[in-house]
């Protein structure tokens, strides 16, 4: 299919993010998933083909990193995909800073020369001359990763409790008539303007599925209601693994410049 038959047919609203003039779409994408991050990495013909799908429903919001895939796989898919759509009316995110030392640690950096360096293969690969979000992944601090990681939230124990919160989350869908992912993105949206979902997925049902979030309105009533169904304090297990979570900007500090 080329270029010029690849348009949007489903209207989803836009926003801005910072103060810098970025507008993108209301719903993101996270384009992690298709190169094996959470699952196993589709070929890139199915990965781009699910890119053009995304795009042609409405989002225009694409996220990557250097970090996804191997050989920086994920970044080398996601520009392909791009080079079959309209770039001036995408905006493509990709992130630096993680990365595997030869001792096996799992390491954040972020000095000026490295940054510099990780941008300018970020904007090789992708085959780009511009990229419009350029964040950090993790803070710059250094950790030594564990042998195994299995994520913390559905290891042991933690599963089974944080199945009885995910069925009170379901039971709550069944009343909006949507179900328990579209009634999470939703109650994100209503958070604020500024809160920009970027859910990834590597199944187009789950794509159009995501989209419809967008129509599920909630009360004011309704956010109490799911905020106390799900009490972050509840859930059981860390958002992210140790490698990851103690390189979270809420446990790391920079030297002061």
């Amino acid at each position: 299919m080329e270029m010029e038959h690849c348009h949007q047919t489903t209207d989803v609203p836009k926003v801005n993010l910072g103060s810098q003039g970025l507008e993108v779409s209301r719903l993101g994408f996270g384009c992690g998933g298709l190169s094996g991050v959470y699952n196993s990495p589709l070929p890139h013909e199915e990965g781009i083909s699910l890119i053009r799908q995304a795009y042609n429903r409405g989002i225009a919001f694409f996220d990557t990193s250097d970090l996804y895939g191997d050989n920086y796989d994920n970044e080398i898919m996601v520009g392909k995909a791009l080079k079959q759509l309209p770039r001036e009316k995408i905006q493509l995110a990709t992130k630096f800073g993680c990365l595997w030392l030869e001792n096996g640690e799992f390491v954040a950096k972020g000095t000026p020369e490295y940054v510099r360096k990780s941008c300018e293969g970020s904007l090789k690969r992708l085959g780009m001359d511009y990229i419009d979000l350029y964040y950090q992944h993790r803070v710059d601090t250094m950790v030594p990763t564990e042998q195994t990681i299995a994520h913390p939230r559905f290891i042991g124990e933690n599963l089974e409790k944080n199945k009885l919160l995910y069925n009170r989350l379901a039971a709550l869908s069944t009343r909006h008539s949507c179900c328990p992912a579209q009634l999470a993105l939703a109650w994100l949206f209503h958070q604020g303007d500024d809160i920009v979902p970027i859910p990834g997925t590597t199944k187009l049902e789950n794509l159009v599925t995501n989209i419809e979030s967008l129509k599920v309105k909630l009360s004011t009533d309704d956010l109490k209601e799911i905020s106390e169904a799900i009490p972050v304090n509840e859930v059981s297990g860390e958002r992210d693994p140790d490698v990851l979570a103690k390189l979270s900007y809420k446990f790391a500090d920079t030297p002061v410049l």
